[in-house]
């Protein structure tokens, strides 16, 4: 349990400054984006695809 906690304090650490230092998060082509009106609809979707892949790549890279 400890080893998943401190994984995933470094994940974060490393997420919030990928963001920091520039990293489009959130705003990679292909996140949908829709504005009608007073609303916008927003899904990141490439984002998340984005992110599962790393964390799929680290989460493996543990088990080891």
């Amino acid at each position: 349990m400890s080893r998943l906690l401190i994984a995933a304090g470094v994940i974060l650490i490393l997420a919030g400054l990928a963001i920091k230092a520039g990293l489009p998060l959130g705003r990679l082509p292909g996140d949908i984006v829709i504005h009608r009106g007073n609303s916008t609809f927003y899904f990141p979707i490439v984002t998340c695809l984005v992110v599962s892949v790393v964390l799929s790549v680290l989460a493996a890279l543990l088990r080891r």
